[in-house]
């Protein structure tokens, strides 16, 4: 017999769902996209609504994530103790070479395939860069560069499930097969590295490595990115091998 309590299992149904949309929904969107009944959308999210973890937007009716969502985030951050020990290797490679710098971890339990989620970032205020994602955002594996380090060096990934998912293709450099991404992802498994070469958006070049516990298994994944024309300014085997020795000086911390 499951364990699973329905009611709770539907309510965090509907978090993860509105956090992986990243905008607000209304009850007849999610009810078809999780194949719930209206009235059972519209119970959960009043009982959500009354502890603070989903706001209404009075102006058009749709749901939002709430503030008691963001505190419990904030208190869960303070603690992680994790962010505070990449904070200064992520700070050192931001000041060589003044480029986005992304820390994220792999997140396997969406039913979109997997995700990279980024919990922590280094950057200057005034960049400005068309993708760009913040703290808590998640973005496919398939074609980001720190994607790519978490599913080749990550440990039990499902891959034969994940096969059943099209990979989205943002530009003509997405990899849109399983068989050329996992074909990418023994490269990277060699190399130690990834690139991601205008894979989400033409011009943004990111460059990734694992950050691996003590039997080689990725727990995260940092990269550096920025305008391809930056990032392929000067010595671009220099910049690979300084986010590859950062990776592994974090990983000596573990």
């Amino acid at each position: 017999m499951s364990d699973v309590i329905g009611a709770v299992d539907r309510a965090l149904d509907i978090l993860i769902y509105l956090y992986q949309e990243g905008n607000e929904k209304g009850i007849s969107e999610m009810s078809r996209d999780l194949g719930m009944h209206k009235s059972t959308i519209h119970r959960n999210l009043t009982t959500l609504e009354k502890k603070g973890f989903v706001y209404q937007n009075l102006e058009n009716g749709k749901y939002w994530l709430g503030m008691k969502l963001f505190a419990i985030g904030k208190r869960v951050e303070d603690k992680l103790s994790f962010t505070k020990v990449v904070a200064p290797f992520t700070k050192e490679l931001f000041q060589e070479f003044k480029e986005v710098v992304n820390v994220s971890i792999l997140d396997t339990k969406g039913p979109n395939g997997p995700k990279s989620i980024i919990i922590h970032k280094e950057e200057n205020e005034s960049q400005v860069l068309t993708v760009n994602p913040k703290v808590g955002s998640s973005s496919d594996c398939h074609c980001s560069s720190v994607g790519k380090c978490l599913l080749a060096f990550g440990d039990n990934i499902p891959f034969d499930e994940y096969k059943e998912i099209e990979l989205p293709k943002y530009t003509e450099n997405t990899i849109s097969t399983w068989d050329d991404l996992l074909d990418c992802l023994e490269d990277v498994k060699v190399n130690g590295y990834a690139i991601d070469e205008g894979e989400l958006e033409i011009g943004l070049t990111c460059i990734g490595a694992p950050i691996l516990d003590r039997n080689g298994v990725a727990v995260a994944a940092i990269s550096l990115s920025g305008p391809t024309h930056r990032m392929h300014d000067g010595d671009f085997k220099y910049k690979i091998r300084k986010v590859k020795d950062i990776a592994r000086m974090i990983s000596n911390q573990l």
